[in-house]
C-alpha cells in the first residue's frame, strides 16, 4: 500500500488506557468516524497472542474506512498479520533492516528527534518521520522536546512527509504552523476524550485550518 501525503493528516496513535466500558475496536472507529486518518496500535503490556488477535480485527476495521494501519515497533507482528506497516523508534530496529523483512511495499516510519536521524532514516527507506515531542507530554516517559525550529529543519532536510508528535491538542496545533509538516499525531487528544469521534473531529479542523495558514 502506497502512501499519499494526506493519509498523514490526523494520525491517531492508540492507547488502551483510556478504553473505559469500550473495546479498542469501538474506540478506533469512533476516531476514524471523526476524520482520523491513519491508525498505529501501540501495545505496550499485551502478550504476542491477544496483540496479533487485536492487530487482525483493527486491521479490518481500518481496511473497510481505507485507512491505512501500521504496527508500534513490533515487525514481526506486523508480518505476520500483513499490516500496511510499520512506526520504529530510534532504539528499535533501523530502517534499513526494517524493510529487508518488510519488502518494499510496506509503510514504514520513523521517530526522529534530529536533523541527522531524519536523514538518515530517508537514507534506509523510512516513507514519513514522526518528529517529537513538539510540546511537553505525558504521553511517553522519555519523550525528548524537539524545537520548532528543528521540527522546522527536519522537514527542510528531508524529502519525506514528516508529522509532529507529543503533547498536540486542539489549543495548541496552530502553534505548528509554518513549520513544514504535513499532518499530526496523537494519542490523548483523541483517546482519553469521552467523545472520541467528537474530539477528532474537532482536531482534523484545526489541523487542516494550521496547514491552510501553513500555506499563506
Amino acid at each position: 500500500m502506497g502512501l499519499n501525503k494526506s493519509d498523514l493528516l490526523l494520525y491517531a496513535v492508540t492507547d488502551r488506557s483510556w478504553l473505559g466500558g469500550h473495546t479498542l475496536y469501538q474506540d478506533v472507529e469512533a476516531a476514524i468516524k471523526g476524520g482520523a486518518t491513519f491508525i498505529q496500535l501501540r501495545e505496550k503490556k499485551l502478550d504476542e497472542e491477544h496483540f496479533l488477535e487485536e492487530a487482525k480485527e483493527i486491521k479490518e476495521l481500518c481496511k473497510k474506512y481505507r485507512v491505512p494501519f501500521v504496527i508500534n515497533d513490533n515487525v514481526d507482528i506486523a508480518l505476520a498479520m500483513d499490516a500496511d506497516g510499520v512506526h520504529v523508534g530510534q532504539s528499535d530496529m533501523e530502517a534499513g533492516m526494517v524493510r529487508e523483512k518488510l519488502g518494499p511495499d510496506k509503510i514504514i516510519g520513523v521517530s526522529a528527534q534530529t536533523v541527522e536521524q531524519a536523514i538518515l532514516a530517508e537514507q534506509k527507506g523510512a516513507d514519513y518521520l514522526g518528529v517529537g515531542a513538539v510540546f511537553p507530554t505525558g504521553s511517553k516517559d522519555d519523550a525528548v522536546e524537539v524545537s520548532h525550529d528543528t521540527l522546522k529543519a527536519i522537514c527542510e532536510a528531508v524529502h519525506i512527509p514528516v508529522i509532529a508528535i507529543g503533547g498536540i491538542s486542539t489549543g495548541n496545533v496552530m502553534e505548528l504552523s509554518g513549520s513544514g509538516i504535513c499532518g499530526i499525531a496523537v494519542i490523548s487528544a483523541i483517546f482519553a476524550k469521552p467523545d472520541i469521534e467528537t474530539a477528532a473531529k474537532e482536531l482534523r479542523k484545526q489541523t487542516e485550518k494550521m496547514l491552510d495558514a501553513s500555506k499563506n
